[in-house]
């Protein structure tokens, strides 16, 4: 980060990015009793599982701010004047600009398996939660890479590196950990592509590095996986009129 920052504010470059996503910042919103800042949709869809909690410290979030957060307006006019390094390229970027710099990063790419292309989902006016990918694509992407349910409840998948079978999310993990830490192949990772929004097409060249970078938690006890992200949103918004307090 530019050295003109801190020496202006009391921010850090952590401060800019979502404690829920990882990513820097996008529409900021903040707590009034704790004072913890996330992305506003990370915000609206941990409300729906953590119900009246802050997602980081478990503090309490009031009904209001649960269904219209509050705008942290002075992060993003701080977001808009200083720069940090690209976590992978290391050039500076302005914070705002982040996320679409990472669109176009090769090297941001590779490590964590993002496409430079984002998929234009169109959302069904008249379906729960699907976007209007092709039944087969998405079928495709289930039974291809996502194989079957263990007795936890949790999807099984198969390691791209050997071929091995039956690995939850977790344990699919530790293997690559333990047996291909330092095999780079360029692979498509199961976990992403059984995923609504997955890309089969997209190729992750560090397929280790990025299970330690994106997959340490199981997106299904976060989200409903069954339903795009505007319908979530929304049923988060609903939802938090019906806790009372």
């Amino acid at each position: 980060m530019a050295e003109d920052l801190s020496a202006a504010t009391s921010y850090t470059e952590d401060d800019f990015y979502c404690p829920v996503c990882q990513e820097v910042l996008k529409t900021p919103v903040r707590t009034a009793a704790c004072q913890h800042v996330f992305c506003r949709k990370c915000f609206l869809t941990a409300m729906r599982e953590s119900g009246a909690h802050c997602p980081l410290c478990r503090g309490n979030v009031t009904r209001r701010e649960r269904a219209c957060p509050e705008r942290a307006l002075d992060l993003e006019n701080i977001m808009r004047k200083f720069s940090g390094s690209c976590r992978c390229c290391a050039k500076q970027i302005k914070f705002y600009r982040m996320r679409h710099h990472y669109k176009s990063c090769k090297k941001y790419q590779d490590e964590y398996g993002v496409s430079s292309i984002i998929p234009n989902f169109q959302i069904s006016q008249d379906s729960v939660g699907n976007s209007n990918r092709s039944e087969t694509s998405t079928s495709d992407n289930t039974e291809t890479y996502q194989e079957n349910t263990s007795s936890s409840g949790h999807p099984t998948f198969k390691c791209p590196l050997c071929q091995e079978s039956n690995f939850t999310r977790q344990r699919l993990l530790d293997h690559c950990n333990s047996n291909h830490l330092f095999q780079i192949v360029p692979v498509t990772c199961p976990i992403c592509v059984s995923l609504p929004w997955g890309d089969p097409s997209q190729i992750t060249r560090n397929f280790v590095s990025h299970l330690n970078q994106r997959h340490q938690f199981d997106y299904g006890e976060f989200v409903n996986l069954q339903l795009d992200e505007e319908t979530q949103y929304q049923t988060a918004v609903e939802e938090s009129f019906q806790v009372n307090i």
